[in-house]
């Protein structure tokens, strides 16, 4: 399955589930990344790292560990 971090830049994909079950999991799905949502890769800091996604209508960054984290198709 994909994760969020290969999404390429204005790619879009539905959020199919968060990996694992720790504080940075709960963090993730109490910022909106919950089953079914769509998001899209808006683009990334100058050396790659956070990623800044759109998520229900509001930007979002993630460090690329925290993306991988998301599975979505």
């Amino acid at each position: 399955m994909k994760t969020l971090d290969q999404l390429a830049v204005g790619e879009r994909g539905q959020i199919v589930e968060i990996v694992g079950d720790d504080n940075i999991a709960m963090r993730l799905m109490e910022m909106g990344l919950i089953d079914g949502e769509e998001i899209e890769y808006i683009g990334a800091a100058p050396l790659g790292d956070p990623r800044e996604y759109l998520v229900r209508g509001y930007h979002l960054s993630l460090r690329q560990t925290e993306a991988r984290r998301v599975q979505i198709q």
